[in-house]
C-alpha cells in the first residue's frame, strides 16, 4: 500500500506480543499493539521515522483475530456472513523519537454466503494471517462483501490517506 502512495521505506518485521491490557477500548488495543510494534523496531534500528500498523476485525463487540486453522477460519466467516462488523486499525509513527497515535474505523457488511462458499474461501486462500479471516483484496471481497463505509484500505491493513496527511505533516514526505 504504501508503495501505491509512492513512499519510499523499509521492511523491518517487529517480533511482539500483540496482547494489550484489559480495560481498552478497540480503537485503544489497536493503537497500543501498533505503538508496541514502532517501539519494537525503534529499539533495532537507527531511522528516524518508523511507522507500525495493527488491524483487528470486531464482530458482535468481539475481537476476531488470525485463525489457526481452516475450521477457525470457517467459524469467523460464518460469524461475518451477513453482519456488518469493524476493521479497526491502529497506526504508530515514531518520528525523532516522539510517537504519533491514531486508529481508524472502516465498517464493512457482508452479503450472506453459503458454507460452500466460506469453505471454498478458506481452503483456496488461506487467510490464516488474516485478521477476522479476509483479505478484501481477494475474491471472497470480491463476491462476498456488500459494502464498504470508510477508508477501503484500512479494511487491506493501512488508511493510506491519513498515513500520507501525517507523514507530510511531520515533513517525513513532501
Amino acid at each position: 500500500l504504501l508503495e501505491w502512495a509512492e513512499i519510499q521505506f523499509d521492511v523491518i518485521a517487529a517480533d511482539t506480543d500483540e496482547s494489550f491490557p484489559e480495560g481498552l477500548s478497540f480503537e485503544e488495543a489497536a493503537e497500543h499493539i501498533a505503538l508496541h510494534k514502532a517501539l519494537t523496531v525503534y529499539h533495532q534500528t537507527s531511522h528516524p521515522a518508523i511507522l507500525a500498523a495493527d488491524t483487528i476485525v470486531v464482530c458482535d463487540e468481539v475481537i476476531l483475530g488470525k485463525p489457526s486453522n481452516e475450521e477457525e477460519a470457517v467459524k469467523m466467516l460464518t460469524k461475518l456472513s451477513g453482519n456488518r462488523h469493524r476493521v479497526i486499525t491502529g497506526v504508530a509513527v515514531l518520528h525523532q523519537g516522539q510517537p504519533h497515535v491514531f486508529s481508524d474505523t472502516t465498517f464493512v457488511q457482508f452479503n450472506e454466503l453459503t458454507p460452500s462458499q466460506l469453505h471454498h474461501y478458506v481452503h483456496t486462500y488461506k487467510p490464516f494471517d488474516k485478521a477476522g479471516a479476509y483479505a478484501i483484496q481477494e475474491w471472497i471481497g470480491v463476491v462476498g462483501i456488500q459494502s464498504v463505509q470508510g477508508d477501503f484500505y484500512n479494511v487491506m491493513g493501512l488508511p493510506v490517506n491519513r498515513v500520507y496527511k501525517l507523514l507530510q505533516q511531520l515533513k517525513i514526505i513532501a
